[in-house]
């Protein structure tokens, strides 16, 4: 792994939803959006994609201003295009149509070839008890954990 490697996630997607597929998408980006990615200066907490005319979009990925972007610096929660091929498109646009699933990021990363990509996931939205569960798995792991530690 190298000083540059940049993994952004989405803490709170696993506790809000259930995933039922995923896929990494390429981001259209502008050029100051992508020196604020490799400072880490992104939140995708409350992100969401949405389909507009066959085209999918992110919307509420929050992209801080650059520093020294000047007056041609970007909009930090403008929407940005996702890049996948259109067989991807119409396949998770086909799935979305279904009642209760969702298309939310989970992560933004920057691969080798020192491109932005995100990785997307088909989601249902998980019910009270789901939560309570996964909270549960979560504190039994780390108390496990405590415990292998320990001997």
């Amino acid at each position: 792994m190298s000083k540059d490697f940049i993994n952004i996630k989405n803490r709170k997607a696993s506790y809000e939803y259930e995933f039922i597929d995923k896929y990494v998408a390429g981001i259209a980006l502008k050029g100051t959006e992508i020196k604020s990615i490799r400072n880490s200066q992104v939140n995708m907490s409350d992100s969401y994609c949405v389909f507009i005319v066959d085209e999918l979009w992110i919307r509420n990925l929050h992209i801080s201003e650059y520093v020294n972007g000047g007056y041609i610096n970007h909009e930090p929660k403008r929407e940005r295009k996702l890049l996948l091929k259109r067989t991807e498109l119409e396949k998770i646009h086909g799935k979305v149509k279904t009642k209760g699933v969702t298309i939310i990021p989970l992560r933004l990363f920057v691969n080798e070839k020192g491109k932005a990509k995100v990785e997307i996931a088909l989601a249902k939205g998980k019910k009270i008890f789901d939560k309570r569960e996964s909270l549960k798995e979560k504190d039994n792991k780390r108390n496990l954990d405590r415990i292998k530690k320990n001997f």
